[in-house]
């Protein structure tokens, strides 16, 4: 089965009209996407929007085969004009199939949110989904047979990915292809890197895939660090990485602090950002996490977990520090750093980057800015992938 994206933007296009953010301002050339349209084999085309004979044309195809037109998202605006020859476009009820007789079948599926979602198998078996715009599955019954290829609103919806891959039907060797891209996300290099950390990937207008061609399929990444300054994003950067997950265990180090409302308000606007199907465990206790098997974890934070071992080990007492605290601590950065290099659970960890900035007034204040300086770099050796978060920018240190 052949597949060719005559669009891969929002309903509105990218840039849309008339808006000045800077990711519309970048939004030029080859970077601009109109809206999203499927042409399979040249005889179904899914969603009909304006020049989609013109995208044809460009894309080297023709619209004088298609025998079938269906609709997935409901349509704001002015009625999209039917170009002539092509039939009348429709739409399959929630749960019915739509035999054709080029040999496709196109089954609707329920979503949470108005629209229709289309599963079509090809003639040679091949089967591909496609959701609309803002829009996950209402329902899927597991365990569910993977499909070859999906396409949906990554950006906007990762939950509807982490609900696909719940039940299987997004499994390792599924080619998932991001459509209904908007000016959330800077296009080019950044959203290349927001959706390889989804498992996804774009690609340009016109482009034509074949279903059942895994080699395009980008590896999710098994162990990364994220640094950042006080307020720079790292922790955002850090729960996006994994929202498209269908569990995670979230490894909280700063406990609750009982009594300072100004920290209950910070750890209030975390878990509100979370998804409702993570879980949450608050622990220093790191290491036997990651010896263990089970879903993703994501430590938030390093820094803190630094703060536990100096305290365990008498770090802040100089006579401690020197009679066993400092080999100590080095052995239990060891150990957690073992771990990380032993763990076969996917892991995102947060730290603090503070070598950045002034010279800390105190003993104890420098000793631990060097200790996280050194944490933060034996941790960053075992990992596969380091961030640096600035001003909510991620800057790839490695990977």
């Amino acid at each position: 089965m052949e597949l060719t994206l005559l669009g891969t933007g929002a309903p509105a296009g990218l840039p849309r009209p008339d808006c000045p953010c800077a990711a519309c301002a970048s939004a030029a050339g080859p970077l601009a996407r109109a809206a999203t349209s499927l042409l399979v084999d040249g005889s179904l085309l899914l969603d009909l929007t304006p020049g989609v004979a013109f995208a044809a044309a460009r894309a080297g195809h023709s619209l004088g085969g298609v025998r079938q037109v269906l609709l997935s998202h409901p349509h704001d605006g002015p009625a999209v004009e039917v170009p002539a020859g092509l039939p009348q476009p429709g739409r399959v009820p929630d749960g019915r199939e739509l035999a054709l007789l080029t040999g496709h079948r196109v089954r609707a599926l329920a979503l949470d949110a108005p629209g229709t979602g289309y599963a079509v198998t090809g003639p040679d078996g091949q089967r591909l989904l496609y959701l609309p715009p803002g829009t996950a599955p209402a329902g899927l019954e597991e365990p569910a047979e993977p499909y070859a290829m999906v396409l949906l609103d990554v950006v906007g919806r990762p939950d509807a990915l982490a609900r696909l891959r719940a039940v299987g039907a997004v499994g390792p060797t599924t080619d998932v292809v991001a459509v209904h891209l908007d000016h959330d996300v800077p296009p080019g290099a950044e959203e290349r890197r927001r959706l390889a950390a989804a498992g996804a990937r774009a690609v340009p207008d016109g482009t034509t895939l074949e279903v059942g061609a895994y080699e395009h399929v980008p590896d999710l990444p098994r162990r990364t660090l994220i640094l950042g300054g006080a307020r720079s994003g790292k922790s955002v950067e850090a729960e996006r990485r994994l929202e498209s997950l269908p569990e995670v265990l979230y490894v909280a180090t700063g406990g609750s602090r009982n009594g300072d409302t100004e920290w209950a308000t910070r750890v209030s606007a975390h878990q509100e950002r979370r998804p409702g199907s993570w879980r949450t465990v608050e622990t220093c206790d790191v290491v036997p996490l990651l010896r263990a098997d089970g879903p993703p974890l994501l430590v938030d934070c390093l820094s803190l977990w630094l703060t536990d071992a100096m305290d365990s080990v008498g770090a802040w007492d100089d006579a401690q520090w020197a009679d066993g605290g400092e080999r100590a601590l080095e052995d239990r950065v060891r150990e957690l750093t073992d771990a990380v290099r032993a763990t076969r659970r996917t892991v995102v960890a947060v730290s603090n980057e503070v070598g950045s900035g002034i010279v800390p007034a105190t003993a104890s204040g420098r000793r631990y800015r060097d200790e996280l300086g050194r944490l933060n770099a034996a941790f960053a050796r075992e990992c596969e992938q380091v961030l640096l978060v600035v001003a909510g920018q991620a800057l790839v240190l490695r990977g």
